[in-house]
This record gives C-alpha cells, sequence and structure tokens, in this order.
C-alpha cells in the first residue's frame, strides 16, 4: 500500500507555536507526541502542517467509530439545532430513550447517566457503598471494595486511592481507605480478600493502561460465581475496552460473563463528547433517591442524542464483527514481529499491547518514530506500546501501519 502523508492546509499557527503556548500556559499533566492535530477523517489525522498520520490510539477507544463518523455527526448537528442542555431540574426527550435503549444492549434495567469514565467509576463506587449499606447490611463507613493489581480506573483522589502506580499516587494522599488489591487474573487471592464488609469486586475485564492484559480463562468466570456465592456485586469496567473495541460488544462476552455493574464511557461519546453511565437492574441501582447523586451535565440532550447514536450502531453486530476480522489480522502482524524485536504480544479485537526489546529504546522513543513515519500510537510502561485504531481501518492500512512499525524496530 502506498500512502501519502502530505496534505493542503491553512494552519493558523505553526506546530512549534502550538507546542510553546502549551509548555507556557498549560498545567503539565500530559507528555504528548509533538504531533498538533488540525483535522481528521475516519482512520485518518492531518496536522497543522498538512501532515497526514494513520490514527492507531483512537483516543484510548473513544474513536472506536472513526473520527468525524457521519451518523454521529448527524445526530449531533440535528440536536444542536434543537437542544442542548436542561440540567436534570427536568426532563428532556433524548433521556428516556437513551437509558432505555443502553439498558437494553447492556441486558440490564437502569442507567445511571454521567459525564466522564472517572465519573462512571466514582458513582458505580457509591451505588456498590449505598447497596452494600442498605441491602447487605454492612455497618455504616466500613464497606470494602476488592480491586486488582495494575488496575486503571481513572485518575480523581479516591480512585488513585488503590492505584499502585506511584506516578499516579505519590504527593496526592490522604488516600480514601476501603479497598483491598489483589493480584490480576488470580481468583483464589480474590476469595481471600472477601469478608463480610466486601460490597463489591472492581476490576477491568481486560486491563488497558497495564498493557492489554488479558486475563487468564476462567478468571472471569470464576470471579463471577465467587460474587454471586458471597452476595459482591461485580463491576466490570469496560470503559476502554467495551462498545466493540475487542469484537464483542463487551469484553465480558469472550467469557460469556455478566457483571452487576457496567462502568461505560469513551465510545459511548462517539468520539464527539464525554459521555459515561453506569448500567444495572433496579435492584442495585434503584438504592440511589432524589439529592444522593447528581450531575448537570449527565444525560444532557446532546450527550443522549450521540450515546442513542452509538447504541444504534452497536446494534447491528456490524461494528463488533468488523474488530473482530481486522483485530485477528492486526494480532497475525504483529505475531509476525516476535523475536524481530517484539518480545511479546496480547490483546483482543482491535486492541494490541506489545512487548518491545528495551535495548531498542523506550516506548515513548519508538512512538516518535513511529510518528515520523505517519503513524500514532501510545506507550505505556516502559517499552510497551498499544495499538487500538478506529474500527473503519482497513486491512490495506494495517498492514502499512504494521510495515512502519517493522520499519521502526529495525532502525
Amino acid at each position: 500500500m502506498t500512502v501519502d502523508i502530505t496534505h493542503s492546509v491553512d494552519p493558523i499557527i505553526s506546530s512549534s507555536e502550538h507546542i510553546g503556548m502549551v509548555d507556557d500556559f498549560a498545567a503539565h499533566n500530559y507528555s504528548p507526541l509533538p504531533v498538533v492535530a488540525a483535522t481528521a477523517e475516519g482512520a485518518w489525522i492531518t496536522d497543522v502542517e498538512g501532515r497526514r498520520y494513520l490514527d492507531c490510539l483512537a483516543g484510548y477507544s473513544a474513536i472506536n467509530f472513526g473520527h468525524r463518523n457521519r451518523e454521529i455527526i448527524a445526530a449531533v448537528t440535528d440536536q444542536l439545532g434543537r437542544l442542548t442542555l436542561t440540567s436534570r431540574a427536568f426532563h428532556s426527550d433524548r433521556l428516556g430513550p437513551f437509558c432505555r435503549d443502553l439498558a437494553a444492549l447492556c441486558g440490564k434495567e437502569m442507567v445511571l447517566p454521567m459525564n466522564t469514565g472517572a465519573e462512571a467509576v466514582e458513582s458505580a463506587i457509591k451505588v456498590a457503598r449505598k447497596w452494600g449499606t442498605e441491602v447487605k447490611g454492612v455497618p455504616a463507613g466500613q464497606a470494602s471494595i476488592v480491586v486488582a493489581a495494575g488496575n486503571f480506573h481513572g485518575r480523581t483522589t479516591t480512585i488513585v486511592s488503590f492505584s499502585d502506580d506511584p506516578v499516579a499516587r505519590t504527593g496526592f494522599g490522604p488516600f480514601t481507605p476501603g479497598f483491598r488489591i489483589v493480584p490480576f487474573g488470580d481468583a483464589e487471592a480474590m476469595a481471600a480478600a472477601i469478608d463480610d464488609t466486601t460490597v463489591a469486586v472492581l476490576i477491568e475485564p481486560i486491563q488497558g493502561e497495564a498493557g492489554i492484559i488479558v486475563p487468564p480463562d476462567g478468571y472471569l468466570a470464576a470471579v463471577r460465581e465467587l460474587c454471586t456465592s458471597t452476595n459482591v456485586l461485580m463491576i466490570c469496567d469496560e470503559i476502554q475496552s467495551g462498545l466493540g473495541r475487542t469484537g464483542t460488544t463487551f469484553a465480558c462476552d469472550h467469557w460469556d460473563v455478566v457483571p452487576d455493574l457496567y462502568t461505560l464511557g469513551k465510545a459511548l461519546g462517539g468520539g464527539v463528547l464525554p459521555v459515561s453511565a453506569v448500567v444495572g437492574d433496579s435492584n442495585v441501582l434503584g438504592v440511589l433517591r432524589p439529592g444522593e447523586h447528581g450531575s448537570t451535565f449527565g444525560g444532557n440532550p446532546l450527550a443522549a442524542a450521540v450515546g442513542s447514536t452509538v447504541v444504534h450502531m452497536l446494534g447491528t453486530g456490524y461494528w463488533q464483527d468488523r474488530a473482530a476480522t481486522l483485530g485477528t489480522h492486526l494480532h497475525g502482524r504483529l505475531h509476525e514481529l516476535i523475536g524481530g524485536g517484539v518480545t511479546a504480544v496480547r490483546g483482543l479485537g482491535l486492541w494490541a499491547g506489545v512487548d518491545v526489546d528495551p535495548t531498542l529504546g523506550t516506548g515513548k522513543d519508538l512512538c516518535k518514530k513511529l510518528a515520523e513515519r505517519g503513524v500514532l500510537a501510545k506507550d505505556t510502561h516502559g517499552s510497551t506500546l498499544r495499538f487500538a485504531p478506529p474500527i473503519v481501518i482497513t486491512t490495506d492500512e494495517i498492514d502499512w501501519a504494521m510495515d512502519q512499525f517493522a520499519a521502526v524496530l529495525h532502525t
């Protein structure tokens, strides 16, 4: 495949000028690649100088359906001309259909709409504690939640309280109590951590930030059985792994596991705006009463219109099937590189974690070299790279990206 990675644009400012302004005026809580996006379409991003890049990150799965997906943009455009925000002080005509359709997609009864992924996780924690106190009978203030080592559920103060990543934690204490960390993939350790105060287990079915870590077969089913037998809620964080990314609607589907609560986000907003939700049955989410939890923007008409469109798109099964087929191709190409600079490949569907021989450089070094060749990817934890292109990518584009990756490994 031959790819033209230049394109004519009329830049407002140069890349170097923009990067300088970010360095001067934006908080330094990110260390991005030196790429300044100006426009995007499908799986491609064009920078302010007109250089094109194949996006193999997709906004950490927020852009599953491609940049400026026509169906999603049409829904946004229509809704912008009608109604954008009411708060939850009264109803909008978009909220009910969105909650109904998302609940049906998940096989659940009720939706708690929020905005960001971290908000969804925080909301699930609150719901679990309330459920534990009122339904399970755990004494007030004693509820505990079991989580997995290597987790990433966001960066709020409560969430970093149960992270084991020193970068996320250092300097941000005091931390919120009530969490126990056990090794990911170890059902026996999970069982040992559960006691009479435990109200929930919170896990990613596939750990994203840790390097796309897939659990051993049987693990999620064992956790599901354990939660059922001990009257503990199983909460699965599908914010990155869900909504088609792994070749199924949810990553849990690969193991035929249904949690009590899903936390969703990223792709639920169609790559347009932040939309998140906690989805479960009324016997759990029904513990919330007016005034106990809320969000001015949660479930706003614009978000609901986008979320409904995403749910409709996923309802066809097309995107899940496409991610599965293209994912097989992606993983096949990546496995060909094992022994040639790649030491391990993990993942499912269009989601891959790739460990590279550290003598070739850090993951950030390799991502910079890839960007120079027109491919955008993201590193995590040393010399691990993540590939998660939009599901609109083609096999030819995957092949071209893997050719660039192979070239980087040999330079």
